[in-house]
């Protein structure tokens, strides 16, 4: 008890200093500088600029313009690398099963006020991790962050609930691997339809191509129904939001197998432990 108090008062503590002295200016000023470097400044006018179609990603958002577009391709092997982090762990956990529950399902877990509690505030995670991906192109956010924050809701009901209740609803880890390869393949996809439609249309297009440009004058539509969906962008997040839920996911599943069903595996496997 003594050191839960001791680092509740250091958070506190830490929180209030830190409040002060961003409120007395001793970080320096936040506002932006007058004279802003040239990349800066260029990316800050292409990211959207209605005013000249060839020459935008038709985004207000340049954080996300640049991860999907200046950069896209960076952020696709970035997404890959994450994959192949996800199937490492899968592959180092395989063949290892969980024990069946040894009583009823909802004897697990913390007390009801806490899982009544929780499947309310299940609901508003959900609804804020889809805000976050949804409008990532045009707010501060994206399917990465987006996927992180829905990936919170299924950690809850491992934690809260158990980690038999979860698979009960189907959360499975061959589910998720599913989800995330669907998310990883639809990434793929996005970054190579304005090349697909140029191929069909006889066009000249190029990979990750988002807005039309002078020498591929094609590309997915920047609005649907006049709501900004900034082409590519959109379905980027979307997708992404998925994958990153998903995986975060698969790994809360593998860490809360019981170190009982561990230990059995590897000695069954003639390990030592």
């Amino acid at each position: 008890m003594n050191g839960r108090v001791i680092g509740l008062v250091v958070i506190t503590l830490f929180v209030v200093v830190f409040s002060l002295v961003l409120a007395l200016g001793g970080l320096g000023w936040m506002l932006p500088m007058e004279n802003v470097r040239m990349i800066a400044r260029e990316y800050l006018r292409i990211a959207y600029n209605p005013f000249d179609m060839n020459y935008t990603v038709m985004s207000p958002e340049a954080v996300t313009s640049i991860v999907w577009d200046f950069r896209g391709l960076d952020t696709l092997f970035e997404t890959v690398v994450f994959y192949l982090a996800i199937i490492g762990s899968v592959a180092l956990a395989r063949g290892i099963k969980s024990s069946p529950p040894e009583k009823k399902v909802e004897a697990y877990g913390l007390s009801l006020i806490v899982k009544t509690v929780t499947r309310i505030t299940i609901g508003m995670i959900i609804a804020i991790a889809a805000s976050i991906a949804l409008h990532g192109h045009l707010t501060p956010g994206g399917g990465f962050q987006g996927g992180a924050t829905a990936a919170i809701a299924p950690l809850l009901v491992l934690v809260i609930f158990s980690k038999y209740y979860l698979e009960n609803l189907g959360v499975r880890k061959n589910v998720m691997l599913s989800i995330r390869s669907i998310g990883l393949l639809g990434i793929g996809l996005t970054a190579f339809s304005v090349l697909i439609i140029g191929l069909l249309s006889g066009v000249n297009a190029y990979v990750f191509q988002n807005q039309p440009k002078s020498t591929a004058p094609i590309g997915l539509p920047y609005q649907i129904g006049g709501q900004l969906i900034s082409g590519t962008l959109w379905f980027f997040n979307i997708f992404e939001m998925f994958a990153v839920a998903a995986g975060f996911t698969i790994i809360f599943l593998l860490l809360s197998i019981p170190e009982r069903d561990v230990l059995k595996c590897i000695k069954e496997e003639g390990g030592e432990y």
